[in-house]
This record gives C-alpha cells, structure tokens and sequence, in this order.
C-alpha cells in the first residue's frame, strides 16, 4: 500500500460495574477511598463513570493487539485487586441481572451533573455499561469515507458482544438490552451519512452555535469521529466479559477498518445502504444476538450468521496477516461455538431455576458466573 497507510493504532476502553461480593448487589455507595487506589495502580487509566457503581477504564495507545490485550489485563488486575480489598469486584457486563436504576447515585462532576441535568430520566437510567475501540485514522476525510462504509459492519460487532439480556431481575428477551436505554438520548444510534468532514463539522457546529452542545463529544453515535484524538471511535457494542472476547472483536474490527482502507486504494469500496435496512440487522442483533441469522443486503435474504462470519473473515485475512493478528481474529469463532456473554448468563439462570434455585438465588449465581469470567485469562 501507499506510503501514508493510516497508523491503525488502537486503544480499547472498558466500562464495569462493581458488585458487593457477598449481597452480589450493585454497591451503592463505594468506598471514598476507591477511586484513588484505582487511580495509584493505574493513573490515567481509570476514571470514574456517570454511576457511583460503574469504572471505566482505557488502554495507552497501541501499536498492535497483543499490546492493547496486555494493557486490558493488566487494568482488569489492577481494577480487581483494588476492589477486592473493599469487598467488591468489578463485572463485565452491559446490565446487571436484578440491580434497579431507580437505587443508584451519579458521580458528582459537573459534566454528570450537567447531563443528568438535561436528559433528566434518560440520565438517571443509564445504568448501562459499553465497550469502546478506537483506531488511528489520522486523515480527517478518510476518517469520514470510513465511517460511511463500516456502519455496515457494526451489527456484525453488536451480535458479537452482546452481554445485556437482563434489566431488573427479568429477562429481557434480548441479547443486548443495553442500546433500548441508550437509544433514549438523543444524537444516539447509527451515525449519519457525510459526503466530506467539513460537512460533518458544519452540522456538529450548528448545535453548538444554538447551544445544544458544548462539542461533538455530546455526538453518541454507534461509530464517530473522536473529538479527542484522530482515531475513528466505534461504541456499538456490550461491553465482553471474557478478556478473550473483547481482544478478538478489536481485532476484527480494526482488520475490517484496514480492509475498507485497502479497498479504496484500488479505487473500490463498500457498498453503501441505507439506515433503514442496516438499523434491521442492529435490531436483529440487539434481540436474538446471531441465533437468527441477520440480513445480507446484498442478497435481500436474512442469512445464517455463521456464513455472514466466514465471509467477512475471509474478505480481512491479508489484513489480518498485515496488522500481525490471524490468531486473535479467528477466534471471534470461539464466540459463536459456546455464545456471548448473553447465551452464558441466560444457559446459566436456566439451569439454576430448573434445580429449584429461586429467581433471586439464580440471578446471584449469575452474577458469580460474570465474577469470575470477568477475571478468567489475567
């Protein structure tokens, strides 16, 4: 490729939400001390999130994978260490099985207060967690030409990741409960169609000229341009709970990036269709996941996801050889042979509620389950 092929670094920040050990329950009010260790082991790298009971935290930018996978073990440790000296631990997952919005408390920031503030019950129930991937684009247009054509891998990404199916002690029936409470806000969703990034900026100036937002930060779409680094910021999917899972979705995705850019530099390029028909496959994965198959637009037929799967693998191969990732990129098919996080939590309650467990105990013991998968690989 040409000599100024984007950098294609990647950075990966993850949202978790810390339980009280024992009660399995959401902790309400956290140790005022934690945050500060946190930010002792980590610096950074930890922050605090919109909820009392939620921490993000976010990888160094990264040169490959592998790195980005180290740096993701180390801050899941160093997360796990200082929450269990308080007798907590943090999971990894976009909802808690049976913990209520309703009892939660946000983080005093002006920035919460001010958002809580205006979205008033949309705010108060974002009780949700996510997992965010940015790749290095450095090229403002090519950053815009990628966006347009990668929204219609996100519900690819999106059924990968689902580890959502439960809100309030019930089952959902959905995979990924997580983007019903998220689509709430406004500037969510599928992000819109540019013909240039000075027509992106024109639109973002517009609301912040009548004051509606303060940056395109307050832009929440499923993909965007990041307002902080020159990296295209992908936020469509739950947040894994199994390390593996988050390192295989970065890979695929950052390969599906590299192999849209590879196409454009042989004056080729992704179909593009319209919100409407991807917005069918988001749905598709927010409630079934990739039982059901999804729709490939080319064929107007829903398709089993396998297929769908196997060829998108084979169309990112020389890009995965390129950015030195096969292995972690095939392993996105581990996912599919013993299911997301979704499928475990859901196989698991089933199971205890077909021993005699009650509702309550094996909500619990789902809980147990994203404990310990959360830490499975450090």
């Amino acid at each position: 490729m040409a000599g100024n092929e984007p950098t294609f670094t990647i950075g990966v920040e993850e949202e978790y939400l810390l339980v009280d050990k024992e009660t399995r329950s959401l902790v309400v009010d956290p140790p005022s001390t934690l945050m500060a260790e946190a930010e002792e082991k980590c610096g950074s790298q930890v922050t605090s999130e919109l909820l009392q009971s939620q921490i993000e935290i976010g990888t160094k930018v990264c040169k490959n994978v592998q790195e980005a996978h180290e740096d993701l073990a180390r801050l899941r440790r160093n997360v796990i260490e200082v929450a269990n000296r308080h007798g907590l631990a943090p999971i990894a997952a976009s909802t808690h099985p049976f913990s209520s919005w309703t009892e939660q408390k946000h983080t005093r920031k002006e920035r919460y207060d001010t958002l809580t503030h205006e979205m008033q019950g949309a705010a108060r129930r974002l009780l949700i967690c996510g997992m965010h991937v940015h790749v290095g684009i450095d090229d403002d247009e090519l950053r815009i030409d990628l966006m347009n054509q990668m929204s219609y891998f996100l519900p690819h990404l999106l059924a990968l990741s689902c580890s959502s199916p439960f809100w309030n002690g019930r089952d959902t029936g959905l995979k990924s409960y997580r983007l019903t409470i998220f689509d709430a806000l406004p500037r969510t969703g599928l992000p819109e169609r540019f013909m240039s990034y000075a027509e992106y900026q024109r639109h973002v100036s517009i609301l912040m000229e009548a004051g509606l937002i303060e940056d395109s930060t307050r832009i929440w779409w499923d993909l965007r341009p990041s307002a902080r680094f020159p990296t295209l910021e992908t936020r469509i999917m739950d947040v894994c709970t199994r390390l593996e899972d988050t390192v295989a979705l970065a890979s695929l995705l950052i390969c599906t990036m590299r192999m849209l850019y590879r196409l454009r530099t042989r004056n080729q390029r992704w179909r593009i269709y319209t919100p409407m028909l991807i917005r069918e496959n988001r749905w598709r994965a927010m409630r079934y996941s990739y039982d059901e198959g999804l729709i490939d637009l080319a064929k107007g037929a829903v398709v089993p996801f396998e297929e769908l799967l196997d060829e998108l693998l084979s169309l990112v191969s020389e890009d995965a050889r390129a950015l030195g990732c096969m292995n972690e990129v095939s392993r996105v098919r581990n996912i599919v042979s013993r299911g997301t996080s979704a499928h475990r939590q859901l196989k698991g309650y089933e199971l205890e509620r077909a021993s005699g467990a009650s509702v309550e105990d094996s909500l619990k013991s789902v809980v147990d389950t994203l404990i310990a998968d959360t830490a499975e690989g450090l």
